[in-house]
């Protein structure tokens, strides 16, 4: 295989760098929501703090990922991907509109436990379906450059 046909460990470093401080994103929502006790004014605005700082890490995320990068070389190696790229690139909105929704809903849902319960749930849907994109993201960039990252097993 030649130097051409191999995929650029620095745009694949990237991509995993990225995808590590989105875990990290995620893991820290999931440990607010895991605090101990009844909730409290401090836990719901400790949860809206990691909740923006989520939505902003992802705001940009996606921004890089619609203006080239990966996703964009992934079509131009193998052009059979571009429906499956364009999917996952129009899913962008929809998260960032769920993630919002769950932020204001959390602003406005007071600190009864069943609304503690409520959001925990909603988050974990969210994640879920983050998972599930940056799953077929995983499943673009292996395709594209060829590589198993063993990232999407």
């Amino acid at each position: 295989m030649s130097s051409i046909d191999r995929a650029d460990p620095v745009i694949l470093g990237h991509v995993l760098a990225e995808h590590r401080e989105l875990f990290g994103q995620m893991q820290a929502v999931r440990a607010a929501y895991a605090a101990e006790g009844p909730p409290t004014r401090d836990s719901v605005a400790e949860i809206v703090t990691t909740l923006r700082s989520l939505r902003e890490h992802l705001r940009s995320h996606f921004a890089q990922e619609e203006q080239g990068g990966f996703m964009e070389e992934s079509i131009a190696r193998m052009p059979r991907l571009a429906a499956q790229a364009t999917a996952i690139l129009s899913q962008h909105p929809v998260l960032l509109a769920q993630l919002d929704s769950l932020i204001d809903s959390t602003l406005s849902g007071g600190t009864t436990e069943a609304a503690w319960v409520a959001h925990k749930e909603r988050f974990a849907g969210f994640a879920a379906q983050m998972q599930a994109h940056e799953r077929s993201e995983n499943a673009v960039l292996q395709d594209g450059y060829n590589e198993d990252l063993g990232l999407v097993d």
